[in-house]
């Protein structure tokens, strides 16, 4: 790779102004200064300082990534990246591409790819023009805020298993909604790849068969597993994987729009599975349920310029809230040390405990988003981060996805931009399969606050702006990226899957390139850090920090602990003469160009 990022100038900032701290835990620490360092993004230099891991660290430095001259697709499937290149190959642009590889997902990655969950999409054409799309599922009209709750006041596992779980899918609404934007190809064409796939087949490799086996719990009580577990045993390694029912779901998709889906013959298996099992989408949500266009959250880091996904997803602002906060203590220390360490979870623990307490479904809920993307507001964050010791997640006011998710971005020959992050929340979602339709159904309800301040299956402590209400969509990590270098041309497409490590996971591969100097597959493959305010707790991969570290961040008062596996990401950046791709080493995938 002609690796990482040429320096220009620098300018220095006067110093900030010291502002009296009203968030958790203040200290005497001296206000931060902040520098802005924009480094040329149109030129990468020829020899980069190698990315520097510590001992026993799991992956090596210096891997190579896939390049391509004039397109990219980067997936968690390689053939769901080869079916978005297939398109662009035919003529097609970043979105057809974007939405082939959504519908191949569907097929080839069930446990997250899907048609019955939702998403957002990102989107940057090359004439500079930016939008968001939201296709979030939504709580179905006879949904209610304790409905997950038991008569002892008790939160069940309603949430995350069985039919009670499902929001209203959004996928097949969104995917449609974007091509018809901004797409050059029909339905039809885009999603010939999909179709072929499921109904032809392809070949089960020993990462599939594994990945199904170890979801025999989730998937064998509902009526997938006829198809997943014929005979009782998960389909095998070396076998060609036929998917009937969903080739003719996806068959009527194409050939009668979204409506098939959502008003005609898909709808009605739908509800009629939802019934047998004592669910309660009807007909009704279904045919009432649209996609949403919003405006990106558009933020600048040290020159750079980030366009992220606004709310129902909480991760452009709370990725936006702790860049501004960082910012005041740039340039950054080094990866790994104890210092950096330290900022990245004391500027975490700020951003989610406003992500937690203050965002939700902007239809019903109003979000602070001037507030919270402010970089004076950051400032007054900073100041309030002492250097030298941690400070605490404080109880917050509650009253006013999974790690099953799936990222994947495209870029297309005339720099048409799309990061798309689509899920059915936990692992092949509630487990529950549309008979006759031929797919798994979300679990999606989960994001909710289902039990205002009790954890949900990440973790996550959230607050009354993520209750449950009828028609809401439930508050999102999800957080697919487009970066732009100094002179506004796209640099990056990025994004993750991980539950709310996909906030900081795609920060973390950012500040990688931008900040750090690293090749895009030293970005990829560095160690990763995590904070979500509460559980307040600073998780680290295991190795991902050398033992001294360690021990200096617990000395500081930090509680640590390891965690296999932090978030999926899939990225693209721009370098001379074409693209480099690369996708999660800690998944599978594919990174695929022309």
């Amino acid at each position: 790779m002609r690796d990482s990022l040429h320096r220009s100038r620098a300018a220095l900032l006067s110093a900030l102004l010291v502002v009296a701290a009203c968030h958790p835990q203040p200290s005497a620490a001296p206000a931060p200064t902040a520098i802005v360092e924009p480094r040329d993004a149109t030129r990468v230099a020829q020899a980069a300082a190698a990315a520097a891991f510590p001992s026993g660290w799991r992956f090596p430095v210096g891997v190579k990534p896939t390049e391509a001259e004039h397109a990219m697709v980067v997936s968690n499937s390689r053939l769901a990246s080869e079916a978005g290149i297939e398109i662009l190959r035919a003529g097609g642009n970043a979105v057809d591409a974007a939405v082939a590889t959504g519908f191949a997902l569907a097929v080839t990655y069930p446990s997250a790819g899907n048609i019955g969950g939702g998403g957002f999409m990102n989107i940057r054409m090359a004439d500079g023009r930016s939008m968001t799309l939201d296709y979030r599922e939504m709580a179905p009209l006879a949904s209610s805020r304790d409905m997950y709750i038991d008569a002892n006041g008790k939160l069940t596992n309603k949430s995350t298993v069985g039919y009670l779980a499902s929001g209203v899918p959004g996928s097949v609404a969104g995917m449609s909604e974007a091509l018809k934007k901004y797409g050059s190809f029909t339905l039809a064409q885009v999603m010939a790849p999909a179709i072929r796939l499921a109904e032809q087949g392809f070949m089960v490799d020993s990462q599939f068969a594994r990945g199904i086996e170890n979801s025999r719990r989730a998937i064998t009580p509902f009526e997938g597993k006829a198809v997943f577990f014929p005979g009782g045993e998960a389909v095998k390694a070396g076998a060609r994987f036929v998917q009937s029912d969903l080739a003719r779901t996806l068959k009527l998709i194409a050939e009668k729009g979204p409506k098939a889906f959502y008003e005609g013959p898909i709808a009605d298996s739908l509800v009629a599975e939802e019934q047998r099992g004592g669910g309660i989408i009807t007909k009704e949500d279904l045919r009432r349920y649209k996609p949403e266009w919003r405006t990106p959250i558009k933020s600048t880091y040290r020159g750079y310029t980030l366009l992220a996904m606004p709310p129902s997803s909480s991760g452009g602002i709370t990725m936006t809230e702790t860049l501004n906060i960082l910012e005041n203590f740039a340039p950054l220390p080094p990866a790994g040390s104890v210092k950096y360490a330290h900022l990245l979870a004391e500027s975490y623990r700020r951003a989610f405990m406003d992500r937690n307490s203050k965002l939700g479904d902007p239809a019903f809920v109003k979000n602070p988003l001037h507030q919270l993307t402010s970089k004076t507001y950051a400032k007054v964050l900073a100041t309030q981060i002492d250097l030298n010791h941690a400070s605490k997640t404080p109880a917050f006011e509650t009253r006013a996805e999974g790690m099953q998710t799936t990222h994947y971005s495209v870029v297309d020959n005339m720099g048409n931009a799309v990061a798309t992050t689509t899920t059915l929340n936990g692992g092949y979602g509630s487990g529950v399969w549309v008979r006759g339709g031929g797919f798994f159904m979300n679990n999606e309800m989960d994001d909710f606050a289902a039990q205002p301040g009790t954890p949900n299956m990440f973790g996550l402590v959230q607050g009354e702006a993520n209750s449950i209400r009828p028609g809401k969509r439930m508050l999102s990590a999800m957080d697919p990226t487009i970066v732009l270098d100094p002179e506004g041309k796209l640099l990056m497409v990025t994004g993750a899957a991980g539950g709310p490590t996909i906030i900081t996971a795609t920060m973390e591969v950012i500040l990688n390139v931008i900040e750090h100097h690293m090749t895009l597959a030293d970005a990829m493959r560095a160690p990763r850090l995590h904070h979500q305010a509460l559980p307040d707790a600073l998780r680290y991969e295991p190795n991902g920090l050398s033992a001294a570290v360690v021990d200096s961040l617990k000395a500081m008062g930090h509680t640590v602990s390891s965690q296999n596996g932090l978030a999926n990401v899939n990225s693209i950046l721009r370098v001379p003469g074409g693209w480099h791709g690369v996708y999660e080493p800690r998944s599978v995938g594919g990174a695929v160009g022309y």
